[in-house]
């Protein structure tokens, strides 16, 4: 019924930025929060950054002013700009979000994306 696809991942050298996306499709009639979350090789899946639908943010400390998450409602859209990128930033990158469909107005479904490939050289 809905899906997450994010797109933007790649391998970019330590200083460098790059910018996620993640667009929500499907009998989507609202989307609450949104959010992205990553899991580095042998570790558990952790949190980024969280936005609400009125744009209010919140930040994992180790990204705290090196990354940016910011939303298109009209286009379903969460973002996420990673400047100053370190090695440790090196994961997978998993969108979050919880939408309600037509079908179903009033129960928020926690839907996930399959996740993009961040990779940091040093």
């Amino acid at each position: 019924q809905v899906q997450l696809v994010e797109s933007g991942g790649g391998l970019v050298q330590a200083g460098g930025s790059l910018r996620l996306s993640c667009a929500a499709s499907g009998n989507i009639f609202n989307i609450n929060n949104m959010g992205w979350y990553r899991q580095a090789p042998g570790k558990q899946r952790e949190f980024v950054a969280t936005i609400t639908s009125g744009g209010s943010t919140n930040y994992a400390d180790s990204v705290k002013g090196r990354f940016t998450i910011s939303r298109d409602n009209a286009k379903n859209t969460v973002y996420l700009q990673m400047n100053s990128l370190e090695p440790e930033d090196t994961a997978v990158y998993y969108c979050n979000a919880y939408i309600t469909t037509y079908y179903d107005r009033y129960r928020y479904l926690e839907v996930w994306g399959q996740g993009t490939l961040v990779t940091v050289s040093s």
